[in-house]
C-alpha cells in the first residue's frame, strides 16, 4: 500500500515538474539517458575485457 502511494506521489511530482519547468525536465531526461548510455558502454567494455582475458 505504501509503495503504491509513493509511486503515485512520484508520478504527480514528475507531472508537476514537467508543467512548471519543461526545459529543466527535458534537461534532466537528457542527462539521465546520457548516464544510462555511458553505463551500458562501460559494462559492455568490462564484459568484453573479461571474455578476452
Amino acid at each position: 500500500m505504501f509503495r503504491k502511494i509513493l509511486g503515485w506521489a512520484a508520478i504527480a511530482f514528475a507531472v508537476y515538474y514537467l508543467a512548471t519547468d519543461p526545459q529543466g525536465a527535458a534537461s534532466f531526461v537528457t542527462g539521465s539517458l546520457h548516464l544510462l548510455r555511458s553505463a551500458a558502454g562501460a559494462l559492455g567494455r568490462f564484459l568484453g575485457d573479461l571474455r578476452h582475458a
